[in-house]
């Protein structure tokens, strides 16, 4: 009796937290479908004159179709951030685990520091490095910074321990270099690591806005997190900037969400994978 009672709690317990996290997104999807008078003098949580289409043409038409620009500017720093980030986490992590050099644990433990600054800390050093390389205000400014994955070091260091010594030595003996047997052996064993890095690394350069902020003054630039923002400041002028936002925002969650659903499973397995030792 007292396992069925836990059980249906912790049933209860988890429905709470579902809606908590799902609530935001459902006032979202509802209010994306409401003009500005709509927005504001409606109930918050239920439809009124839905006209999504309507308000995703005025969207992507708005000030020559700026919105779609700052799209693409959002693909571009976050895909290719999160590419190059894996990459060189991959690279990192695997000579941390295999290689033997001197410093290298005292080189980890400076990589993992940087887990614990702040983007706020290094925002003015960053800027001042850029403008000093005549990189501030272009597409290099975001994209520079987005490289670095400390957390990523230390997840590609965990997983490649994981590969097996013998492999690596009877790939040697039959003569492959070593970034041969890390391109076809490292990094297969290591995926799930790669694409939870990549993941996290592209989730969280798509919602920056502290360091676009920072760097960008061209708003052609600009990724969604600031283009929107900037809609916000002028919603009192300009009322239907509100609406816009609103709308921009529900469209800008969409790729998170197919790229977690299509990467899920990779995800998952590697929450798991190496857990059991034989």
């Amino acid at each position: 009796m007292r396992t069925v009672s836990l059980r249906w709690l912790t049933t209860v317990l988890l429905l709470v937290l579902a809606a908590y996290f799902l609530l935001p997104l459902y006032w979202l999807i509802v209010a994306a479908t409401k003009n500005t008078g709509d927005l504001i003098n409606s109930s918050p949580l239920w439809f009124a004159n839905p006209q999504l289409w309507t308000n995703l043409g005025d969207l992507f038409s708005f000030s020559d179709g700026i919105y779609l620009r700052w799209i693409l500017n959002s693909v571009i720093y976050s895909g290719l951030g999160a590419a190059g980030a894996t990459l060189i986490a991959a690279c990192a992590g695997y000579a941390m685990a295999k290689c033997e050099f001197r410093g290298r644990e005292a080189l980890f433990n400076v990589i993992l520091a940087g887990v614990l600054l702040p983007t706020t800390a290094i925002g003015l050093p960053l800027f001042l490095l850029m403008s000093d390389a005549g990189l501030a205000n272009t597409y290099w400014a975001v994209l520079l910074p987005s490289l670095v994955s400390p957390f990523g070091v230390y997840l590609s260091r965990v997983y490649a321990a994981t590969v097996p010594d013998d492999v690596l030595d009877a790939a040697r003996a039959d003569g492959a270099g070593e970034w041969r047997i890390f391109l076809t052996i490292a990094l297969k064993i290591m995926s799930p690591a790669l694409v939870t890095i990549f993941l996290f690394q592209f989730i969280g350069i798509w919602n920056n806005y502290f360091l676009p902020l920072v760097m960008l003054s061209d708003s052609s630039l600009y990724p969604l997190t600031l283009g929107l923002t900037s809609w916000q400041g002028f919603a009192d002028r300009e009322p239907i900037l509100q609406t816009l936002v609103v709308v921009g925002s529900f469209v800008s969650v969409i790729p998170l969400i197919v790229l977690s659903g299509a990467l899920q499973r990779f995800w998952r397995a590697g929450l798991t994978e190496g857990s059991v030792r034989e």
